[in-house]
């Protein structure tokens, strides 16, 4: 098990959460806690930084999906960044790939 980490930064266009690590069960309420912290203005993007996820289950995934309600519910939109292959297949699986941007690194993401 990898400890989870996040990390932030902003851009011109919005927040970037880098995220290492596990995000499970044990982890998805920091990445909720992280996210509830943010302000993601109109017309901006909140980016999800994935290259560093070792290990995403169904918690983590709801922890994404509470993360994209939460940007929209704020006028902004959201995208996920360097998707690792793993969970790249479950989003596909469940149809979620359809509902993210999805990039293959947060500088295509936080390109204007």
């Amino acid at each position: 098990m990898s400890p989870l980490t996040i990390t932030t930064r902003d851009t011109a266009t919005g927040p970037v959460l880098e995220i290492t690590g596990d995000l499970d069960h044990d982890t998805a309420p920091e990445l909720r806690k992280a996210v509830d912290g943010l302000t993601v203005g109109a017309g901006q993007r909140l980016v999800l930084d994935l290259r560093g996820l070792s290990f995403c289950d169904s918690s983590g995934i709801s922890a994404l999906l509470s993360a994209r309600s939460r940007a929209i519910a704020q006028g902004g939109g959201i995208a996920l960044a360097a998707v690792p292959a793993n969970t790249a297949r479950i989003l596909g699986v469940v149809g979620l790939d359809q509902v993210f941007a999805i990039y293959p690194d947060a500088t295509a993401a936080t390109a204007r």
